[in-house]
Parts: structure tokens; sequence; C-alpha cells
């Protein structure tokens, strides 16, 4: 498809038109707070798809370029370019009322956003769309959704990758064939509202490290404290408490901001104040220093033991097979979820390797490589209808896309709003009596797409890839995807924790507010109003970080039995296609829901689904993993 044309034709994509300000940036590294910007581009677009203006420019970023093997963008390069903030009014004018666009949005906005900040000025953008998030939208049938791949897929020239402006321009194509098809399909844009960009996460911070010794427990009475206790301060000091909390990291314990089962000792002067550090150690037990004694102590901290650093946290690096295990079920019953670790519960170091099954024949998998949409039917019955399909190899879709293969109706399904669409493109239909013995026959839009990932049940477990050879690692990512809401929205959030079930320090809750933990090892991607993603830098994770739990929550009065199926895929970095998926949809009145979960078991990453639930708000679950949240 020739880059400018064609244009988009008004006549039947007026839902979709807007002014588009498509956006490119090459940076230092992968940390907005930490690197800079070190080129951009913008394009932009007027409603009809015809480009109207550009601008591209080098940056002199006043620091060490990073890896000039990816951008080719050398210190001499760079010598002589202007700096942000003297092209910072052009490229707001370029962006004000104009939707941004950008292949992993966030990633460009988060830049583009850091840099204004230290400028001193606001991003003015109200509104971005992912092109990424778009296309995962459409699916189509490509191997991955990298740009090169979809610009090839769509029939756009690229001459060179990591150019700012040719990446620009190749996206302003992508956009436009993206969008068309998201026309065709009748698929909502995937818009994410933007903020004003002048919050506490633009302040650039020091990451908190996290302690290197295991928790060992209580000391015992007038006993020794050792490295890796867990202590919690509360209430006034004679000594300022950012000094306390020195000493104490310095000595080799775990300063926590909340109190649990697994604290060691609470340091207070005050032990009947009611504070709910105080309140909470007295219901569980913990033991109470005064300061006094708790800095008489810290002149003799015992040695304690390290965290294990196993090869496990060199890298996840994907390869062509993984190896895969799943938790058993009967067939027609979802896996069992009892044994799995709740925030108020203490999972093993080491959860237990569950057996493998034997691998269906391939007459009982006659769904395998097909995406089944199921419209209509009761709570139940839906639930009934994709647990079916799931146990015929198939994978159970909530949206609809160009890689559903098959419909299928339950009471009521006529009535669906997507099924005028449906029927004007032809995909085939079937009534629920079809998922008793599906009969298959070949489809012309099969073939040629990616390899079907692994579905995966309930409770289901699959080792990540290990590393191999000098392959750079990459983030392993967690997407949840859902059907569009109107009277609530859905939060994804991850926890870090410990062999406690505990995370270290509150900063390692990960949530819409604090989208990256400390170390930026653990990140939250906001891709639209049906999906979000959570990308998981394994190799850089330290040795006491022994799971990642990914969460989702409900902000208003709906529960997840009225948002219906969650769907799960996961994969190594955003744009590369999913090895795995699962649908996560035997919710009732829960409110909150664990998602799935990625644990070390011995020199491996492995990741479990999970799809247990509770009654409260993210404010219970975050507690139950040590966050400190207030009421």
């Amino acid at each position: 498809m020739p880059l400018l044309s064609p244009a988009f034709d008004a006549s039947g994509l007026r839902d979709y038109a807007y002014d588009w300000a498509v956006v490119d940036v090459e940076t230092s590294g992968l940390v907005a707070r930490r690197d800079r910007v070190l080129s951009l581009a913008v394009v932009i677009l007027g409603p009809d798809g015809e480009q109207t203006d550009e601008f591209s420019t080098l940056l002199d970023p006043g620091c060490d370029p990073g890896p000039v093997h990816v951008h080719g963008l050398t210190s001499e390069r760079l010598r002589g370019a202007p700096v942000f903030d003297q092209v910072a009014p052009r490229i707001a004018a370029m962006l004000r009322d104009r939707v941004l666009v950008a292949h992993n949005a966030q990633f460009d906005y988060d830049f583009l956003a850091h840099e204004f900040a230290r400028a001193g000025a606001a991003l003015p953008v109200a509104r971005r769309l992912c092109t990424l998030a778009l296309n995962r939208r459409v699916d189509p049938p490509t191997e991955d959704l990298r740009l090169g791949t979809l610009a090839a897929h769509y029939g756009v020239h690229q001459v060179r990758a990591h150019d700012a402006l040719d990446d620009t321009r190749v996206l302003a194509g992508v956009l436009r064939a993206s969008v068309r098809e998201a026309a065709r399909l009748a698929l909502p844009l995937p818009f994410v509202s933007c903020p004003p960009r002048q919050d506490p996460r633009f302040v650039p911070r020091t990451p908190r490290t996290p302690c290197a010794y295991r928790n060992p427990g209580r000391p015992e009475p007038g006993g020794p404290l050792v490295q890796g206790m867990k202590v919690a301060i509360t209430g006034e000091t004679l000594r300022p408490r950012a000094e306390l909390e020195r000493q104490a990291v310095e000595a080799g314990l775990n300063v926590m901001t909340s109190v649990s089962r697994h604290t060691s000792a609470l340091v207070t002067n005050d032990a009947s104040s009611g504070s709910g550090k105080a309140r909470r150690a007295l219901a569980e037990g913990v033991p109470v220093l005064d300061e006094s004694t708790f800095v008489r102590l810290l002149g003799d901290v015992r040695p304690g033991t390290p965290h294990e650093r196993t090869r496990s946290s060199a890298a996840a690096i994907p390869s062509p097979a993984a190896s895969a295990a799943t938790v058993p079920a009967q067939p027609g019953q979802e896996p069992t979820v009892a044994a799995l670790p709740g925030p108020a519960e203490t999972a093993p170091s080491t959860p237990p390797r569950p057996a493998r099954p034997a691998r269906p024949a391939a007459q009982d998998r006659p769904l395998s490589g097909r995406r089944v949409l199921v419209l209509g039917g009761t709570h139940p019955e839906a639930v009934a209808a994709r647990g079916r399909i799931v146990e015929f190899g198939g994978a159970a879709a909530i949206n609809l896309s160009s890689s559903v293969t098959d419909v299928v109706l339950l009471g009521g399904g006529e009535r669906d709003r997507r099924m005028q669409r449906i029927t004007a493109l032809a995909f085939p239909t079937h009534a629920a009596a079809w998922l008793d013995a599906p009969v298959i026959t070949p489809l012309p839009r099969q073939g040629g797409g990616p390899t079907a990932p692994r579905v995966l049940p309930r409770g289901g477990v699959i080792d990540l890839p290990q590393p191999s050879g000098s392959t750079p690692a990459v983030p392993w990512t967690v997407t949840a995807t859902w059907a569009q809401q109107t009277s609530c929205e859905i939060d994804v959030v991850a926890f870090v924790v410990d062999d406690d079930e505990q995370v270290c320090f509150d900063e390692d809750f990960v949530f819409y507010g604090a989208p990256e933990n400390p170390g930026g090892t653990v990140r939250l991607h906001s891709d639209g109003p049906t999906e979000q993603t959570i990308g998981v830098d394994l190799a850089a994770l330290p040795p006491s970080a022994r799971k990642v739990v990914v969460a989702a929550a409900i902000d208003g009065s709906p529960t997840f039995g009225d948002v219906g199926a969650i769907h799960i895929s996961s994969g190594p970095g955003p744009s590369a296609a999913s090895l795995v998926q699962a649908t996560l949809d035997a919710a009732t009145t829960e409110r909150t829901l664990l998602l799935a979960e990625l644990y070390r078991r011995g020199p491996l990453w492995r990741l479990r689904t999970m799809g247990q639930g509770y009654d409260q708000g993210l404010g219970a679950l975050a507690r139950g993993y040590g966050v400190a949240v207030s009421d």
C-alpha cells in the first residue's frame, strides 16, 4: 500500500475520523524517568487520513546515548543538536488537540511526558491510541505485531527501521490500514484518556534496594536481631525516623511500611498509641521494641541467610517450544484451585510440580487452532460453553476480531449488537448443540498466520523458555482483555512478593497511580478500555522477588460475574506472538480476581493461570499482600 494513499473513505469511516499526531521516539534506554529522548518525529494526519505536516529532529540528551547498535545515534551524531527545551514549543503545538498515536504508545507517551516535565511544561495530550493495542483487537494473521511485520502485512514500505521519521511515516500507513480493518469489524478504537502529567510519577526518585536476606522470623525474647528480619516503625521517635530506617537497612534488616503476621518486630515508644500498626501488631502477636532497645540491638545484628540467586535470574528468552504442565482435571470440569495461594495464605517458596497429563489425541481436540466466540446465554451457560471449547482444544474468544473462526449462539445471542457485522462478514455461526460434536470445515482465512498459542485451563502451569545464547532478555508480558464495559472500569495490578507472599515495600504494588515499581522491573501498560498489560523484566528482578502476582479489580458496583470472561495472553515482549492464553470466566460475586502469577521454581520461571476471586475491593487485596493502604 502506498504510504499516503488510499486515504480514509470518509463516507464509511466517519466514526473513525480524527486529527492524528503520529509519533516515534528513539531513546537512550527503556526507563522514562531515567533515560532520555535522542530523536523524535511527528507526522500529522487529518480526519481523511491525508498527511498535512511532519517534523523530526535529533536531540542532545546530555548523557550517554545508550545502545548505539540499536538506534545508531552516537554521541558524535548528537553533538550540536538542540536540547528538548528548544523544540518543546513546536512539539506541543503539533500534539495539541490531536490524538497521539504510537506503536506501544505508553512508552512514547511516558518519555514525552518526562521530557516536558523536565522542561517545566505539561504534555498537551488528552487521548492516545496504541497501534499495538489496536492490532491486538483486530488480530491480523501475522506471526507477531511488531511494526515491521504489520507494515509488511498491510503493504506499507519500510526503509530504515529505528529511524524516527521513517518509523513514523510507516506507522501512519499502518494506522490507516488498521483503522480500516477496525471499521470493517465494527471494533471501537482503544483510546486511552491521558491526565495532565504534573503528578509525582514524573519526579525522579532513587530506587529502593530490596533486602538481600531471607526473613528468619521473629527474635527470641531478649535475643538478637538477625539480618532479613522485617521491622516496622510507628509513632514519634527521639531520633529522626529516616536515620533509624537508614541504620536498620545498613544492618541488613528489612524495613516495612506496614505490619503483618510476617513482621518480626514493631519499633514504637508508645505501644498503646492505637495506631494502625500498633493495633495490627497486637492482633498478630508481633514483638514490640522501644526505640532505645532497638538502637542497642542494631549494634549487634547477627548474619542472615542471603536470598539464593539462581540462573533463572539471567533472562527468560523465547524459544520455539516450552515445556509445559497443567493441573489435571476431569473432562468438563475446571481444574482445582484449592491449592492456589491467596493474599491471606502462605505459599511454599517452591510450589509443588503438577502432574503432566497425557495430551489428548488429535481427534479429541477438533477445535485445535480455532477461536470461538460465544454470544448470549446466562452466565453459567456461557461459562460451560467456553469450557467446552477449551476442552476440545480451541480458544474461547470474548471479543470479535479477524481471528475468530466460529460463533456459537446461546439463548438471546442473535440479539447481540455484533451479530449484524458477523452476518455481513459471513462468520460461521452455530447453535449451542454444535459444541456437543463440532463439525469442522476448513476456512479460507485460516493458514499463513501465527502458530496458535497453548491454551491453558484455570490453574494451568507452563515453564517459561530458558535463556539461550547471547540474545538479550525481553520483558515477559501478561495481558488481560475483557468485553467493553459501560458501568465500571477494570484495573489490572501487580504485586512483587517475597517468600512470605508480602511486598518488600509499598512501591512493589504496581497499579494505575504507580505504573512501575522502583527498580523498573515491573510495569503496567494501559493499552485501552478493554486491555491492560503487565510487563516483567525477569532478568532484573532481585533474588528477594520470588513471585509476581497479576490481579484485576473492579472500580464500580458490578462484579466479575457481571463483567464476564477475562482473557489472558502471555509471551515475550509486547509485540511478540503470545505463547500462552487462557479464559477465566468462573467468577460470580467477586470484585477482585487473581489472574496469573509468575514464580520461581529452582532455575526456572513458571506461569500459572489462576482465576481465584474475592468479594472485597482492591484495598483489602493490597493489604493482604502487605501494602499499607488507608481506608
